[in-house]
């Protein structure tokens, strides 16, 4: 492959939001780290991404990037500190586990089990507003509502207030997309704009579960707070703040690139309406066969690495392009084919090592509930849109809108 200065940055930013990326992945992996002059290292294939993800020599922390090397900053929220994904150990263990602590196990290890019968619910509820209709979209009427709300009621935000909640997560969402026909300027205020409203609301709530704690995410993470261990106020608003965008923006995609693999594989979709067991082994290959999380960018060596023959300068951004491994044919066979039984699946769509996603319990029991319920209530669907437009955004892979038609719904038999 031919390459100028940052034309693989180009090439792959341009077709990671286009219908079908995967060939270019596959050409790219003919030379497992790629590098262009100025540019960051890109990283393609299995075996060094699952390496690299395990290597404490890669940061995960941009201030370890050499200033000369980074590319466009991200417009953040400069009064909040960074979040534990962006930290490395020890700043980073210390902020996961107790993020962690009343999320799951070890601490409470029952906490997704009993959420099961509530996420049912919320799957059953928004499904039955699609009635007296014949068509959807299916981002706007189910697959983004839905994990917002997951996220409110475990952080135990008020159901009078999910709706405001919901306009922050699409304000934020949309700002994560490039898009050039808007102005520049107004976007970022747009996004500062919630930022500040999520801030100052996730604020007052802390203090209400301070002298009224609950039994939610929230009461729990600030009653856990001491001298030593505890987080700090502004520790609590950016993880907060991180569980209400990272911690549903992963499902949005999950869910809707799940169903879009469903309608594009008619028989699949039929067999799990008739095995709901088949959803379980499903969910995971659909996280390697179209990963709603393409790569990580920005990694940065701490010392220089040497990888697949090639040796990365301490500083030097590095690109871990995980749906391109996830379809690398020297890890899996046949790796181009939606394969739900599919044996041996160590696949990358939650990443891996000390980084790997701490919110995938519940976004696989989240994607398994909400795509087992499409499949059986859902009379006869189908695409209305075949590719569908997707997100401009090269990290996050998801159809902006995936329209659907069907001639019915069957009956909610959960309840």
């Amino acid at each position: 492959m031919t390459q100028t200065q940052g034309s693989l940055v180009r090439q792959i930013t341009d077709y990671a939001h286009r219908a079908d990326p995967y060939p270019l992945y596959a050409e790219l992996r003919k030379t497992p780290v790629a590098h262009d002059e100025e540019g960051p290292y890109i990283v393609s294939t299995y075996w060094e991404i699952h390496g690299l993800l395990h290597d404490p020599r890669l940061s995960s922390d941009a201030r370890n990037l050499d200033p000369r090397a980074a590319l466009e900053p991200v417009d953040e929220d400069e009064r909040l500190p960074p979040s534990f994904l962006k930290l490395d150990p020890p700043e980073h263990d210390r902020l996961r586990r107790l993020a962690m602590a009343p999320f799951g196990p070890p601490h409470t290890p029952r906490r997704l089990h009993t959420m099961r019968g509530e996420l049912t619910r919320i799957v059953g509820e928004l499904i039955d507003g699609f009635e007296g209709r014949d068509r959807i979209d299916l981002v706007d009427h189910f697959s983004f509502p839905f994990p917002v709300t997951v996220i409110c009621r475990l952080l135990g935000v008020p159901r009078e207030d999910e709706a405001r909640f919901h306009t922050w997560a699409g304000t934020l969402t949309t700002g994560l997309d490039p898009d050039p026909d808007a102005d520049a300027a107004e976007r970022q205020r747009t996004a500062r704009q919630a930022r500040t409203e999520l801030a100052t609301y996730l604020s007052e709530l802390i203090e209400e579960r301070r002298r009224a704690p609950g039994d939610d995410m929230l009461s729990a993470m600030v009653a856990g707070q001491g001298p030593e261990e505890g987080m700090s106020r502004m520790e609590l608003l950016s993880t907060a703040a991180l569980l209400l965008v990272a911690g549903h923006e992963t499902t949005v995609n999950l869910i809707t690139n799940g169903m879009l693999t469903l309608l594009r594989n008619p028989d699949v979709l039929v067999r799990l309406r008739e095995d709901h067991h088949l959803v379980v082994p499903l969910v995971e290959e659909l996280l390697r066969f179209d990963p709603p999380v393409q790569m990580l960018p920005q990694r940065t060596p701490l010392s220089e690495i040497d990888i697949a023959g090639v040796t990365i300068p301490k500083g030097a951004p590095v690109w871990l392009l995980l749906a391109s491994g996830n379809r690398d044919p020297q890890r899996f066979p046949d790796p181009d084919r939606f394969d739900p039984q599919r044996k041996d699946n160590q696949h990358l769509g939650f990443g891996s090592g000390v980084h790997s996603c701490f919110g995938a319990p519940l976004a696989r029991l989240e994607a398994q509930i909400a795509l087992t319920e499409l499949a059986r209530r859902l009379v006869r669907p189908r695409l209305l849109e075949d590719p569908p437009a997707y997100r401009r955004n090269a990290v996050l892979r998801g159809p902006r809108q995936l329209p659907l038609a069907y001639e019915g719904l069957a009956p909610d038999g959960s309840r």
